[in-house]
């Protein structure tokens, strides 16, 4: 969180420096500091902004590396980041879209329902700061997931694309996040977090998309394939 959005969260509710202190069970002055980048934000009290002020999830901190996660973790996340396919998950702390991603994309297997949502985090959380752009790139290449998250970016962009957005902000931003990740792509066959049979592989090397090919993917999914990524 960036007093940038925190400053512009308060404004945008209408509320005074003193009664965001209020919610936030700090000191007026205490805020002035954070509007002003003199004090930077504990995990908690950044958690307790987002939610009060209603801020985007974007602005969560990140936290460590989340590994073999069920099914049921993924899906209350997204459901509370308003993925519309898990829409009747119980509610849960949010966390960042770009960790949830990256942890997801982390798995060793992933049940295709959420395999299905990764698109539509990205179409729909594309407005991130340069921060969150440069941890989701970093830590890309840290977990050996560039092609793995290259190849989410491009379905998100053939969404986009077949929506007409193909100047759009969020398209642009896709399309830049797509360049960097080719600049590190490997030179390694991988799957989207799928458990094959060697009948499976051989299968897939000949069935796969072209942007699998590209990634080096061992994967069947389409734009089409993607119920929910344009909602």
């Amino acid at each position: 969180m960036t007093a940038y959005e925190f400053k512009h969260a308060r404004k945008q509710q209408g509320l005074t420096q003193g009664a965001v202190a209020k919610l936030l069970d700090v000191s007026q002055g205490y805020v002035a500091l954070l509007e002003k980048g003199k004090r930077s934000f504990p995990d908690v009290l950044a958690r307790k902004a987002v939610v009060r002020l209603k801020m985007n999830p974007l602005a969560l901190p990140v936290t460590e590396q989340r590994k073999n996660m069920d099914g049921r973790y993924f899906a209350q996340q997204l459901s509370a980041l308003g993925y519309p396919g898990f829409a009747s998950m119980r509610a849960v702390w949010k966390r960042n879209p770009v960790q949830v991603l990256l942890d997801a994309l982390s798995q060793d297997t992933l049940e295709a329902r959420v395999t299905e949502a990764l698109p539509w985090l990205l179409t729909n959380y594309a407005n991130m700061s340069d921060a969150n752009r440069d941890w989701l790139l970093e830590q890309s290449r840290l977990r050996n997931l560039t092609n793995r998250l290259g190849f989410v970016v491009t379905l998100a962009k053939q969404v986009l694309a077949g929506k007409g957005e193909n100047t759009s902000g969020r398209y642009n931003f896709l399309s830049l996040l797509e360049s960097k990740l080719m600049e590190s792509r490997l030179d390694k066959e991988d799957t989207l977090c799928q458990s094959l049979s060697k009948t499976e592989e051989e299968w897939l090397k000949q069935t796969r998309p072209q942007e699998a090919t590209l990634w080096h993917l061992l994967t069947d999914w389409r734009p089409e394939h993607l119920r929910y990524a344009t909602s």
